[in-house]
């Protein structure tokens, strides 16, 4: 028993042995496939910085702007139905926000009617819209542009692929075709990762960006109402 014991165990250690080969030559890291890929990978490395780096800062200013206290809509109505103008500008001054900034300049033309008010409103509004969506047009053609150099590196490969096979004449060898195939395909995972990546990172920011505009709008309406309110008080205060 303990002959058959010592056996099993040489067995063992011999199959050990020769799988752990096997294992190393499997194992590949990230960084020397990507070098496999050629100089689109680098093309490639730099628009995914391009993409994250676009995404990140995105991300940040749009929270910064969709963050804003809960009381400043009812201290600003507060405000100017008691006529106190002044405080509700130095309101809009410390909320450093696309929201602040739009009541701010409806404060300022609350001379002039309604309409008036409504479109400087409107339009800092669409000039806040447009500061957040800068970039975006960047990511979304990384999105779909990433994937097509992709291809192109694929295509590439393949040509080198069969054109090495074509100079080796007679003595094909079967590792010129799958070398230049793994080549290949190695620039269409890269594309597809960063198109994925930036994909996803588009249509997230353009959600969030779609909830901070939804409180812009509740936001103006309700100035709107407030002003319009204070102007039938000051009519009929006239009267």
């Amino acid at each position: 028993m303990i002959l058959s014991f010592l056996l099993q165990s040489e067995v063992a250690e011999e199959v050990a042995a020769a799988v752990e080969p096997v294992q190393q030559e499997m194992s590949f890291s990230l960084l020397g496939m990507a070098a496999k890929g050629g100089w689109l990978m680098i093309v490639l490395l730099i628009l995914s910085i391009i993409a994250i780096y676009i995404f990140a800062s995105k991300w940040v200013a749009i929270r910064k702007a969709g963050q804003i206290d809960k009381n400043f809509m009812k201290d600003i109505n507060d405000y100017i139905l008691d006529g106190k103008l002044r405080s509700a500008k130095a309101l809009c001054k410390r909320n450093d926000s696309p929201i602040s900034r739009m009541v701010e300049k409806g404060i300022t033309r609350l001379d002039k009617p309604l309409s008036d008010i409504q479109a400087a409103v409107e339009n800092v509004g669409s000039l806040e819209v447009a500061r957040l969506e800068k970039g975006l047009p960047i990511l979304a053609a990384i999105s779909g542009g990433a994937p097509m150099i992709g291809f192109l590196g694929t295509v590439i490969g393949m040509v080198q692929a069969f054109f090495n096979m074509a100079q080796a004449g007679n003595n094909v060898d079967i590792t010129l075709l799958s070398g230049g195939i793994y080549t290949a395909m190695i620039t269409t995972v890269g594309g597809l990762i960063v198109g994925i990546l930036a994909y996803f990172g588009y249509n997230i920011l353009s959600a969030n960006i779609s909830n901070v505009v939804f409180k812009m709008e509740n936001s103006t309406v309700e100035f709107l109402d407030t002003v319009l309110t204070k102007q039938n008080l000051t009519y009929e205060e006239q009267e």
